[in-house]
C-alpha cells in the first residue's frame, strides 16, 4: 500500500504542475499582455547574478520599478523552458508586451543607444530619462 502511494506521488510530480511551468503555453501566459517581464536569477530586490542585477538597474534607471519577474532558480523546469521558448541560452531574459527583447547585453546596448526609451514607449512606459535635463541623462 505504501509503495502504491509513493508511485502515485511520483506520477503526480512528473505529470503535474512542475513539468507545466516550462511549457510554451505556461510561458505564453506569463509574458502576454504585460509591459515588461524579466526571467532572472533571484528577485529584483535580491538579484543572484551580476547580469540579472544589471538588467534590474537599467530598468530602474529608466524609472521602471514595477515589472513582472520570475526567479528561475526556484524552478528548474521554468529555467530550461524559457531557454527553449526563446532559443536563447542565457538568463536574464526580458520581454516587452509579449515579445522577447533579449538578455543583459542587448538591454545594455539598447540603453546606451537610446533604443530602450523607444521600446518602453511602445509598451506604454515613459522612461524617466525623458524627464531629466540632457546633461544628467
Amino acid at each position: 500500500m505504501l509503495r502504491a502511494h509513493g508511485l502515485t506521488v511520483c506520477r503526480f510530480l512528473s505529470a503535474g504542475y512542475a513539468s507545466k511551468t516550462g511549457s510554451k503555453e505556461y510561458i505564453d501566459k506569463l509574458v502576454q499582455n504585460k509591459p515588461v517581464v524579466v526571467f532572472m536569477k533571484g528577485t529584483p530586490d535580491q538579484p543572484r547574478c551580476g547580469f540579472s542585477n544589471a538588467v534590474v538597474q537599467i530598468l530602474r534607471f529608466h524609472g521602471v520599478d514595477k515589472f513582472d519577474s520570475y526567479n528561475v532558480l526556484e524552478d528548474e523546469d521554468l529555467r530550461q523552458g524559457i531557454k527553449e521558448y526563446t532559443n536563447w541560452p542565457t538568463i536574464p531574459q526580458v520581454f516587452m508586451d509579449g515579445e522577447f527583447v533579449g538578455g543583459c547585453d542587448i538591454m545594455m546596448d539598447m540603453h546606451k543607444n537610446g533604443e530602450l526609451i523607444e521600446e518602453l514607449k511602445k509598451v506604454g512606459v515613459r522612461s524617466a530619462l525623458l524627464d531629466k535635463p540632457k546633461e544628467q541623462a
